[in-house]
């Protein structure tokens, strides 16, 4: 890109007066893309905050299960809104904040079904869920069977085996992933 100048001389005040457009040209270089780079480096540091503010809320899901958490109190907590939350969970983890904590809690609550020494009601209560019909169908989506089912099959199923291979093999995965079966009868 080029852009044509005038030369300047001083005028008798002794300011700058323009005389008329000689040929010099001063050449200015653009490097094509700079503008471009610029703005994808700042939706890639974008992208990083995102993924480490996501990463915090799944920590804070990990550690807090038994709280009474919801989507609202996660996203304020990283300084997010509730719907870019959601969004950008969904594609980090492939499941949404609120999946992801019922995932936990299911888990949690097998390894409590497993020890035996736990009513099914009070392993609802003590994973954080506060409906236990919620729950019952929550865990039955996520494991194929109801949890009084579970808790009977599972304590003879993994007796002998160490909590954290019972833990590995038990781990409940969603139906839609989950490889067709027969249906079970009780």
């Amino acid at each position: 890109m080029s852009i044509r100048t005038g030369q300047m001389r001083r005028s008798p005040r002794g300011g700058i007066a323009p005389d008329a457009p000689t040929s010099t040209h001063l050449s200015v270089s653009v490097r094509r893309g700079t503008i471009a780079q610029m703005s994808s480096r700042s939706a890639g540091e974008q992208r990083l905050g995102d993924l480490a503010r996501l990463r915090r809320v799944r920590d804070r899901i990990d550690r807090e299960y038994a709280q009474p958490l919801d989507v609202e109190a996660l996203a304020r907590g990283v300084n997010m809104s509730a719907g870019h939350l959601s969004r950008q969970f969904r594609l980090a983890y492939g499941e949404s904040p609120y999946g992801y904590l019922m995932t936990r809690r299911i888990e949690r609550a097998m390894a409590l079904l497993r020890r035996g020494d736990l009513t099914v009601t009070e392993v609802c209560f003590a994973v954080g869920c506060s409906s236990l019909g919620t729950f019952s169908s929550r865990f039955t989506e996520l494991v194929g069977m109801p949890p009084s089912v579970y808790r009977r099959q599972a304590a003879r199923a993994t007796a002998g085996m160490p909590s954290c291979v019972a833990k590995q093999v038990t781990r409940p995965i969603r139906n839609r992933e989950a490889p067709p079966s027969e249906p079970h009868v009780a």
